[in-house]
């Protein structure tokens, strides 16, 4: 913050208002944008996404919290032609998987080590990066899924792991595939606030 000196007190008065009006609205910007993300399953344009722009959303993720402060996600982000190509023939994709113009993997430990009373918190850890990822993605323009599951069935993670160089102690966790929208797709409705909150 900063102190204002005028000697006119109106114009003291209107500038703060500025400032108070655009703090709000980039208030409403951030709520807008957790607002409008959705896991986008449809087709890419096939716009290349800047690496300066892949810079900001994998930040996104550095900057996610984690328990202890252990920062144990690590990424991997494949935007070079060969691998995009190869990542995209592997069988068994949705749309979005089998065209992404980019791809972002999440990786942690085969086999974690404990942080806080012999627990660990890597798959926490993980998953906060990839939602901050997500947002910087929607706020961007660009759209993406989170992708798990598919990851974890038909030795997927071993062959995106062989792909990409990624340690032997090391697993691929998420996969999250992203683009410029080619399709426009429905955002799926939320349950409402009564229906999963309760104050007490």
């Amino acid at each position: 913050m900063f102190a204002l000196f005028s000697p006119d007190p109106f114009l003291d008065a209107y500038v703060s208002a500025v400032i108070i009006d655009l703090n709000k609205e980039k208030i409403m910007e951030f709520f807008e944008t957790i607002k409008s993300r959705y896991s986008y399953r449809g087709a890419f344009t096939e716009k290349k996404i800047p690496r300066t722009d892949l810079e900001k959303i994998v930040q996104a993720g550095l900057d996610a919290p984690s328990g202890k402060n252990r920062q144990t996600t690590d990424f991997i982000v494949v935007d070079r032609d060969d691998i995009v190509r190869k990542i995209r023939e592997i069988p068994g994709g949705n749309k979005a998987l089998s065209g992404g113009m980019a791809y972002i993997l999440c990786i942690v430990d085969k086999a974690p080590e404990a942080s806080f009373e012999g627990m660990d918190f890597q798959v926490e850890d993980c998953a906060a990066a990839v939602e901050n990822m997500l947002l910087a993605i929607t706020a961007l323009g660009y759209a993406g899924v989170w992708i798990d599951g598919w990851i974890r069935s038909h030795n997927r993670a071993q062959i995106l792991a062989d792909l990409t160089g990624v340690p032997e102690d090391k697993t691929v966790r998420v996969i999250i595939p992203l683009g410029e929208p080619a399709e426009e797709l429905k955002r799926v409705e939320k349950k409402s606030l009564g229906e999963r909150v309760k104050f007490i």
